[in-house]
């Protein structure tokens, strides 16, 4: 990137300082956490497909939770939300301002979280 950015400033007739600072760590499961969440939102949907997925190509973008993983074994969740009849393949993209959501999945979101709490504590009860 710093060379793609020099040589545009140098087509243009100028230079850059080129820096980079590395702000967020790398977003990364504890294997342990993920199969938890997999198991409880297995349990809890039982007979539900498609109700768990693997992502296959996780996201790349930064995010915050990795100041958490860093400090707490744990697993970064995410919560489908796309909208009736579009397909989440080519939906658009959470941050894009076309993006739309089903809210009616927020009550499936607070029953997994509540559900990882009480697995986990009951994992940790022994």
């Amino acid at each position: 990137m710093p060379r793609i950015a020099e040589g545009i400033a140098a087509a243009h007739g100028l230079e850059i300082d080129v820096r980079y600072v590395e702000e967020y760590p790398v977003t990364a499961n504890t294997p342990a956490e993920a199969d938890l969440a997999r198991r409880t939102i297995e349990t809890l949907f039982a007979g539900e497909p498609h109700r768990h997925t693997r992502w296959v190509d996780p996201l790349a973008g930064s995010e915050d939770f990795s100041f958490v993983l860093r400090e707490v074994p744990c697993a970064f969740v995410g919560l489908g939300a796309t909208a009736p009849g579009v397909d989440p393949r080519t939906a658009d993209y959470n941050h894009s301002p076309r993006a739309t959501f089903d809210d009616g999945v927020l009550a499936d979101g607070a029953a997994v979280y509540a559900q990882l709490a009480i697995d986990k504590l009951t994992e940790l009860a022994g």
